[in-house]
């Protein structure tokens, strides 16, 4: 019976020995841990690095900003003054044509003042902004600079110096008054000649816009690509 109980002692002590000595399952406990760890802080890093991308393109695009001030503020200004000339330009014209004789000061500031001021904000609007936004190419650029001064510098001065000076006419009755249901084509006629003389401001705003939207892209390109090779 002794014996019997000694070997009975020693089976239970044998199996009782081996869960203690078993270090296998926290190895694989652990090595499980470390695998299905990985993908959570790649998707953690990837959404810390997200708002910091972002925030070094900000930094980029100020910068940007800051170093093509002078070229912003310069073109900008030389084209709203360009187009400044050509509303006097057209004031000159159509006060010759409608032979009217008033009001000079103010008619040639409005006609001087309205096409700058439109033309500088339009041109900011349409090409800086959006060229600084990345939203446009080079074609773009330069098509947009176009229209900026054909619109804001020939059609809006011509339109805007027709409409005073038609209605400083009217008012003193410096020309005939046209007949009914054929008013714009009355005025079409006293003016069909001298009106050719803004075939010049044309040409000009034209060239004039495609210098600057090359330039300012140029430039743009040029400054971006510095700051790409010091990052």
């Amino acid at each position: 019976m002794a014996a019997l109980g000694r070997a009975a002692g020693s089976q239970l002590g044998d199996v009782s020995v081996v869960p203690v000595g078993a270090g296998e399952a926290p190895k694989d406990t652990q090595m499980t841990t470390y695998t299905h760890g990985q993908p959570v802080s790649s998707v953690e890093d990837a959404k810390f690095r997200r708002p910091m991308v972002i925030e070094i393109m900000e930094k980029k695009f100020e910068y940007l900003r800051k170093e093509n001030k002078s070229l912003n503020i310069y073109g900008s200004l030389f084209y709203g003054t360009t187009a400044g000339f050509s509303g006097m330009l057209a004031n000159f014209i159509f006060r010759y044509c409608f032979k009217v004789k008033h009001d000079t000061l103010k008619t040639y500031a409005s006609l001087t003042t309205l096409p700058f001021l439109s033309t500088v904000v339009t041109y900011k609007l349409f090409v800086t902004d959006a060229l600084y936004s990345g939203n446009i190419s080079q074609e773009n650029c330069v098509v947009r600079s176009t229209l900026v001064g054909l619109v804001c510098g020939v059609l809006y001065p011509s339109a805007l110096a027709f409409s005073k000076n038609g209605r400083l006419a009217v008012k003193h009755h410096t020309v005939p008054l046209p007949p009914k249901g054929k008013v714009l084509f009355h005025w079409l006629l006293l003016c069909q000649r001298e009106v050719k003389a803004m075939a010049v401001p044309l040409i000009l705003q034209m060239l004039i816009g495609i210098f600057n939207g090359l330039q300012h892209y140029a430039v743009f390109e040029g400054t971006l690509e510095k700051t790409v090779r010091e990052d």
